[in-house]
């Protein structure tokens, strides 16, 4: 095997790491949590939570990483070797493997909605007709053969830009993506404020409700910052493995965070003031972004261009993040089983693609299909986001905070001592990821079991 591939430089490993935490759920998900738990009081507690909790997280796989520089299982032999940790990275393995597997589904429709949108397609329907949007999209999910297409596409795609590598696949695939969704998202945001009645939209992510702040939205708000930055899913620190060592991993977490959190709060202001202007309810999930949305392009001035750009950032979205979760499993055939990189992606890209049909067809003609009361497609959802991710998380920190020390994880956040200053800051995130990060995540835990 010949030398690991490296990010370039800082703002190659920035534009990839944020490119993985930005995804769909930053598009919906977000920005229907903000409204549904106080508007501007949850987003105050979940930068709160970003910035005590998740950001020490993220420094636990950025070290792990990238002191390792290895896949997340061979991580765990080199810096604990003849030890039973590598559990963690057959966790974040398995954590990659099933998100990509029904993620690629969805990013399957968010390329057949571009395909529409370049295609005008939306006009073509009855304006302001919300059944027919929804019917649309029923009919399309339900389908036996066109999802599976579209999947097949989107997981092409992915593997197209992962089979070039880190430095001229990853990287040079983010470094245009990334640019073109925030300018995209910006005009967004400005032509959304043009519209009537869109004050609303922005009262509604903005105006402070303390009414609605209590445990459970802080519960939100910590489920939301833990899976949105993709933590313990493995990404983080197969990508840390690939930043060089004279790199300071603090300023590229501490840059990815914001970049995710500042991504979420645009696609919300982009989003709900065009909803309250054509006096839909936000509260739609997945039916929002393929349905309600769909429907107001189709009735607005410069509707049609709006939906290609809304579609394009969706895509890159999608795509930026699934390559993220490919790259989990194709480092560790290419370091664990001494795989060439095409080997590796093309194993990788039959195995998600057969699990992805699966999820896919779970929607329609499997749909009587049930695991423990699930369809396939939730079950996934449910196994790694719950059980996976969570249980790695959970490990990850025992294992930088209790085993691997404070020493190591100081000497790697300071590049060897060569780094100065901030000398509390290190200490007060080494206590949290000690004491506090573990408590926190079994709360998520058993409150995402319960």
């Amino acid at each position: 095997m010949g030398e690991r591939d490296n990010f370039s430089n800082r703002f190659g490993a920035l534009v990839a790491l944020i490119g993985s935490a930005v995804g769909l759920g930053n598009l919906w998900r977000f920005p229907y949590l903000v409204g549904r738990n106080g508007g501007a009081a949850f987003i105050i507690i979940y930068i709160c939570i970003v910035l005590v909790i998740c950001l020490p997280l993220m420094l636990c796989e950025m070290v792990v990483g990238r002191r390792s520089k290895s896949n997340v299982f061979g991580a765990f032999r080199k810096l604990a070797p003849g030890s039973h940790w590598n559990i963690i990275g057959i966790l974040a393995v398995l954590s990659a493997v099933t998100i990509l597997s029904f993620y690629s589904v969805v990013g399957g429709w968010t390329l057949a909605y571009l395909v529409k949108s370049l295609g005008f397609g939306f006009h073509a329907v009855a304006k302001g007709d919300g059944a027919a949007f929804s019917g649309i999209f029923k009919d399309f999910v339900t389908s036996p053969v066109q999802p599976l297409l579209y999947t097949l596409a989107f997981m092409a795609i992915t593997g197209f830009v992962v089979i070039f590598g880190v430095n001229r696949g990853i990287e040079k695939t983010s470094k245009w993506m990334m640019p073109i969704m925030l300018v995209m998202i910006v005009g967004i945001v400005i032509w959304s404020m043009t519209l009537p009645g869109s004050s609303a939209g922005f009262r509604y992510l903005f105006k402070p409700d303390f009414s609605h702040v209590g445990w459970n939205t802080v519960l939100a708000a910590l489920g939301q910052a833990f899976f949105s930055l993709s933590l313990g899913a493995g990404t983080i620190m197969t990508y840390a493995s690939y930043i060089r060592k004279d790199e300071n991993i603090l300023r590229i977490s501490a840059g990815t965070v914001l970049g995710d959190t500042v991504f979420a709060i645009l696609a919300g202001c982009a989003i709900m003031p065009a909803v309250f202007s054509y006096g839909v309810s936000p509260a739609q999930g997945p039916g929002l972004v393929f349905v309600v949305l769909p429907n107001i392009f189709a009735n607005m001035p410069m509707g049609s261009i709006i939906a290609i750009m809304f579609f394009i950032i969706l895509f890159f979205a999608a795509i930026t993040s699934s390559i993220s979760l490919m790259e989990v499993p194709v480092a560790f055939l290419i370091e664990e089983c001494h795989m060439k990189r095409k080997t590796a992606v093309l194993v990788s890209f039959v195995s998600i693609l057969a699990l992805g049909c699966v999820c896919s067809l779970s929607q329609g003609v499997l749909g009587g299909v049930k695991i423990f009361g699930k369809s396939i497609f939730d079950f996934f959802d449910f196994m790694s986001a719950n059980i996976f991710m969570t249980i790695g998380g959970l490990l990850l920190v025992i294992f930088v905070g209790w085993k691997l020390g404070k020493a190591a994880f100081k000497d790697e956040m300071t590049n060897g001592g060569r780094l100065h200053g901030a000398n509390w800051l290190l200490d007060f995130f080494f206590f949290i990821i000690k004491f506090a990060a573990p408590a926190v995540i079994a709360v998520i835990f058993f409150t995402n079991l319960i």
